[in-house]
């Protein structure tokens, strides 16, 4: 009955993963051809098409190097990668990751920056704010991948477990043991970009929200008097990146708090490596949707999901 029940839970487990994993890299990958295809015609681009498509690159390899091999290994297929592939697709799901934050913390400023009345301390920057954010995307790609060049290091394939005494199983990859106070500063060191942009988005987010607030006071005799009920673009753009933001600071915050309840087992069991891995591409997943959504200039194709 315990072997039934186990095999029932990482089949649910599994649909469950298969199913986020699938999801996620349509609705990524559909958006990662729309912006493809304007690259080609002669649409002009706007500098959030440049962050939004960065954001979809990211979202596509944490998908595909988190929720594939965790798929697989839900299904049972739990010794597969060798030690090099191991460390390949951890880094690269981390890097993903760390990028999809980004982006989504220089969306938020952008957008603060250029929704900032004509009088703010910010009104210089609104003219050369597109110029940045070339460099900007560069730059976090570069940043990432420094930060998570040690991750790896300490990762080994399951298939080479020869002393698991010494070490943490993540069901397809293992990580070598160390004392709390290593390991403390080492998550602290991975941790601080993350916190650095959840910052800055929170931030932003509050700055946006205030200068929604007092726009839709200022003009709602207006529309009372017009009886119209659409919004402007920015507006729309600027609920669109809040409703980002709030997505992923919620599932940023139950993502944290599992990786907290991992690093606190010196073998953390099997249900919570994957819920752990369900909550950590659910982002991912949902994102393009939310762009898709509130983007009228994407063909009607893009929402064949709906």
């Amino acid at each position: 009955l315990g072997t039934e029940t186990m095999a029932n839970r990482d089949l649910a487990v599994g649909l469950i993963l298969l199913t986020q994993t699938i999801i996620g890299i349509l609705g990524n990958f559909s958006l990662l051809c729309h912006y493809t295809i304007l690259s080609f015609t002669e649409y002009r681009w706007k500098s959030t098409d440049f962050i939004h498509k960065h954001l979809t690159v990211a979202n596509l390899l944490a998908l595909l190097c988190k929720g594939v091999p965790q798929t697989m290994a839900a299904f049972g297929r739990k010794h597969f990668l060798s030690d090099l592939g191991c460390k390949l697709l951890l880094f690269l799901h981390r890097v993903g990751r760390g990028v999809s934050i980004s982006s989504i913390c220089i969306l938020s400023v952008y957008q603060a920056i250029t929704i900032s009345p004509g009088n703010s301390r910010w009104a210089e920057l609104k003219v050369k704010a597109p110029e940045y954010i070339f460099p900007s995307i560069f730059l976090c790609w570069i940043l990432q991948m420094l930060v998570n060049i040690i991750f790896p290091m300490y990762l080994t394939s399951t298939l080479n477990d020869k002393n698991i005494t010494v070490k943490k199983n993540f069901v397809y990859c293992s990580s070598v043991r160390h004392d709390k106070t290593r390991d403390s500063l080492y998550a602290v060191l991975l941790s601080f970009p993350d916190v650095l942009c959840l910052g800055l988005m929170l931030w932003t987010s509050g700055f946006m929200v205030l200068l929604l607030y007092r726009h839709k006071q200022r003009v709602q005799h207006i529309r009372r008097a017009t009886a119209s009920s659409g919004s402007s673009p920015e507006t729309r753009a600027t609920q669109t990146i809040l409703l980002l933001v709030s997505t992923f600071v919620c599932f940023y915050t139950l993502s944290s708090i599992f990786q907290v309840f991992m690093g606190l087992f010196d073998n953390p069991s099997l249900i919570l490596v994957n819920i752990a891995a369900i909550v950590s591409v659910c982002f991912p997943t949902v994102s393009p949707f939310l762009l898709m959504s509130h983007n009228s200039k994407i063909p009607k194709i893009c929402f064949a999901w709906r």
